[in-house]
């Protein structure tokens, strides 16, 4: 039985998500997947996912891997990149049920990014977010994220997560 309110957790957490990526809150970011040591995000190409080539632009296979990217993001990179500002549309296409708590969707995105200095605004990417979600205590968390970029050649470098 799905409950009845699973639809509105689940956009409440890609609001939660895109919110901490729009407010350059990695520790937000982080705290949009699940605990457990499996979770993860992928943002890989579909040509890469055509080809079954698992090249990937970003693999963090693992939880401890997601909070490594929090940490290089805040800590090691910060003030070594042109910084930018990045504003996320997504439109959910469908929500499938795979076990009790445990739930797939498929989510259209495009990020636009705006360089700090530049002041112009212009698309980073587009693609679809493949993601499996569980319902952990009050609200769903990611489990897994793989951003599939319809976009093959990124106008810039990926230093947050799309």
């Amino acid at each position: 039985m799905i409950p009845p309110h699973i639809d509105t957790q689940i956009d409440q957490l890609q609001i939660r998500y895109i919110l901490a990526l729009d407010g350059k809150s990695m520790q937000g970011w982080l705290n949009t997947f699940s605990e457990r040591s499996d979770s993860s995000y992928t943002c890989i190409s579909a040509e890469n996912v055509d080809a079954n080539l698992p090249v990937a632009l970003i693999l963090d296979d693992n939880r401890g891997r997601l909070a490594d990217r929090v940490f290089y993001v805040n800590k090691v990179w910060a003030g070594t990149f042109q910084n930018y500002r990045t504003r996320h549309f997504i439109q959910r296409l469908s929500r499938d049920t795979v076990a009790r708590d445990h739930y797939r969707t498929l989510t259209n995105f495009s990020v636009l990014f705006t360089p700090e200095e530049a002041g112009d605004s212009r698309l980073l990417a587009c693609g679809v977010y493949e993601d499996e979600i569980v319902a952990e205590g009050e609200g769903c968390r990611f489990l897994h994220r793989r951003a599939v970029l319809d976009t093959i050649v990124i106008p810039r470098y990926v230093v947050y997560p799309l």
